[in-house]
């Protein structure tokens, strides 16, 4: 997953979905200021390709990224060649400092496969906040929200090059199966390969009771930037 092939097309596809990080970004940096006034500080977990994250160094004094896989990480150095991206697991991460935010966009957070694994990675991330720090998750769909067989599609054309995305899901225990299928033409000629997506279904209460175990107030705002809604945190302890 999030090798070289998925890297090079990734944002393409979703700019052709209307995906604007920007706008995003903003409105996850109200939230957050909405709670915390004075946050100048940031780190986006699971950063990609830096979308996000270029947007959020505009809105504050100080922005990080951490990114597994090292694709993602290469294109996120080479569009904020000045920040810094570190490599890192979200379950497990140490960066020596604390941030006001700390986000997770764009469901990251369900790639992981247990509810152990989901908890310890809230923990991570609210280790890196102080006293009253805002911790912002967005996650992947809750279980009863799931369709079972569902097919999505995508066209996107850009700078002579046209790129075709199709997907299938199946639930299979408690996670969602999407096998991704895509198809990328140049000039150079038409190249295909396949992803294998597995994202946790992990329940709303699932959350909740991570984020309270992790020290923080919790509130589930509807909607969000892809509809699944955004877990708003605040650390009191």
């Amino acid at each position: 997953m999030y090798g070289q092939e998925l890297a090079e097309v990734y944002e393409l596809i979703y700019r052709s979905r209307g995906k604007d990080w920007a706008a995003e970004a903003h409105d996850v940096t109200k939230i957050i200021r909405s709670r915390l006034p004075e946050a100048d500080s940031l780190l986006d977990v699971a950063c990609g390709t830096g979308a996000h994250l270029a947007a959020f160094g505009e809105e504050f004094g100080h922005v990080q990224g951490l990114e597994i896989a090292e694709p993602m990480r290469r294109l996120a150095r080479r569009r904020l060649p000045g920040t810094t991206i570190s490599p890192g697991d979200m379950r497990d991460f140490d960066l020596g400092r604390r941030f006001d935010a700390v986000c997770c966009m764009f469901c990251a957070i369900g790639y992981l496969g247990t509810v152990a694994e989901m908890r310890s990675a809230v923990a991570a991330m609210a280790r890196h906040l102080p006293v009253d720090g805002v911790l912002v998750v967005e996650p992947w769909w809750f279980p009863e929200q799931f369709i079972e067989g569902y097919v999505a599609g995508d066209l996107a054309q850009d700078n002579g090059r046209t790129v075709a995305r199709m997907s299938h899901s199946t639930r299979r225990g408690n996670a969602t199966h999407m096998e991704v299928r895509f198809l990328v033409g140049d000039a150079g000629g038409i190249r295909e390969f396949t992803e294998i997506d597995v994202l946790t279904l992990f329940t709303r209460e699932e959350y909740i009771s991570a984020f309270s175990a992790a020290g923080c107030d919790v509130e589930y705002l509807e909607g969000g930037p892809t509809g699944r809604g955004l877990f708003v945190g605040v650390r009191r302890r």
